[in-house]
């Protein structure tokens, strides 16, 4: 059976696409929304999102922790965010090679932001039997593509909802305007 090599999902947020971008293109926050990432560590200087910028996200699922190096491949504010995983071990990344690229979209929509979130399989070179024996084993019984589409749309309603309880506490309105004193 031929993969799914790519799968996305979108949202609508109530918040500029700046401040969608601020929160989605620091991978140290991602652990807030993600089932499966539990943070970040970025290498060298931390000055905001660039094309080049290297991290290690921490994960986990169920029982299994893994580490895995990331490279930063778009960093337009307000606009794209996108990393390729590129090495993958248990505490440090030392397997090297092409894992996935996670790319984030950002649209202004009626005064919110339409967040399109998409992950795409970079084992190219895996044939697709081993590849779906592998997903698998690993998803306990899915494919990357199906678990992927139940994470990502997991992660953009976490981030709805933070985003939208965090603005309205700061700008004092819910989503039927400002609320009563």
């Amino acid at each position: 059976m031929p993969r799914t090599m790519s799968v996305s999902d979108s949202i609508v947020i109530h918040a500029a696409p700046s401040a969608v971008y601020e929160q989605l293109s620091d991978p140290t926050a991602m652990g807030r929304w993600s089932p499966e990432n539990r943070g970040a560590t970025v290498l060298g200087e931390h000055r905001g999102a660039h094309v080049g910028m290297v991290f290690e996200g921490r994960n986990k699922r169920g029982a299994f922790r893994w580490t895995t190096k990331c490279t930063v491949t778009a960093a337009d504010e307000g606009e794209r965010f996108a990393f390729r995983v590129h090495a993958i071990g248990a505490k440090r990344p030392r397997l090297r090679g092409p894992i996935a690229t996670w790319e984030y979209r950002f649209e202004a929509v009626e005064g919110s932001t339409r967040v399109t979130e998409i992950w795409t399989d970079d084992r190219r070179a895996w044939p697709d039997l081993l590849a779906n024996t592998f997903d698998r084993i690993a998803t306990r019984g899915q494919t990357f593509a199906e678990f992927q589409r139940g994470n990502i749309r997991t992660t953009l309603e976490r981030l709805k909802a933070a985003l939208e309880q965090d603005g309205a506490a700061a700008t004092g309105h819910g989503e039927d305007g400002p609320r009563p004193a």
